[in-house]
């Protein structure tokens, strides 16, 4: 038994699925999963990070109505058993989120973006920072045309990031979403919930943006749902939190910290956990 689940406790009913996998133990942001890539893409200041373009616009249709709305919904409602809780906790802040907002989860499955974005009915709009090495791979397009955007490796130094970052303040101009993972990589089905990076909660700050905090649970794979997936792969739901509203006023740092602690508290509150097994200082 991976020892971060030794110690787990969760209420009454809440659906842990079985540790099928070597997850790390000491290392939360450790990645588990080596993309195969196909081809380089070089992110550095010359590259396109906001894409006005024909093709990309209709791309991003295509993904967003074609793909993700009708396509994907479908297959993930009837693979996975995706459900969507808490919407109506968005509803007396409807006129706020018009200004844009920053969705917020926990990273474990492949198609956990698209749940998220498909639970808060996202906007074409909603732009994801992405780990720029997985635009090498196959999936390319899709990363592209459904709203991510590479954030530039070290090595392109600092040039790149100002044009990253100008890119965001752009999108913030025009009033658009982010969904950001805080967790950074990707853990299939795990259950706690590990530290959360920073970037998120900056930007929060910097914006003034509200943040949405979503927990992603599980429930046992039963009845007809067999047919489709292992016994051992769970069923999905998206929890969506009540919004987390930036307190400019305060120091940066103190506020960052809090938008951060009180979101993944959330977060393993959504998830039904009592005790979690990392803590932030673990980082």
């Amino acid at each position: 038994m991976n020892k971060r689940y030794i110690d787990l406790k969760v209420t009454q009913g809440t659906y842990v699925p079985p540790v099928t996998l070597p997850y790390p133990e000491d290392n939360p942001f450790e990645g588990m999963y080596k993309p195969v890539f196909t081809h380089e893409v070089k992110v550095d200041a010359s590259y396109p990070f906001v894409n006005d373009s024909c093709s990309m616009r209709r791309d991003n249709w295509i993904v967003y109505n074609l793909i993700l709305r009708f396509l994907m919904r479908i297959m993930l409602h009837v693979k996975m058993g995706l459900r969507f809780k808490g919407r109506e906790r968005l509803k007396p802040y409807k006129d706020l989120l018009r200004l844009g907002a920053i969705t917020v989860s926990n990273h474990c499955f492949r198609l956990d973006c698209p749940c998220v974005l498909l639970a808060v009915n996202a906007a074409r709009t909603t732009k994801i920072p992405m780990f720029a090495p997985n635009f090498g791979t196959k999936d390319e397009w899709y990363m592209r045309s459904v709203g991510g955007i590479p954030i530039p490796p070290h090595e392109e130094g600092m040039t790149a990031m100002k044009r990253f970052n100008e890119a965001f303040d752009e999108f913030h101009r025009r009033g658009y979403w982010f969904h950001i993972f805080p967790e950074t990589k990707r853990w299939d089905f795990y259950k706690p919930v590990r530290p959360f990076q920073k970037g998120a909660f900056t930007m929060a700050y910097k914006y003034n943006m509200p943040i949405i905090p979503c927990a992603i649970t599980y429930r046992p794979r039963t009845g007809i749902y067999r047919l489709f997936a292992p016994k051992d792969i769970p069923l999905l739901q998206v929890e969506i939190g009540e919004p987390i509203i930036p307190d400019t006023t305060q120091p940066r740092r103190a506020e960052v910290d809090r938008l951060c602690t009180l979101s993944r508290n959330r977060i393993i509150q959504m998830a039904g956990i009592t005790h979690n097994t990392w803590e932030e200082q673990d980082a």
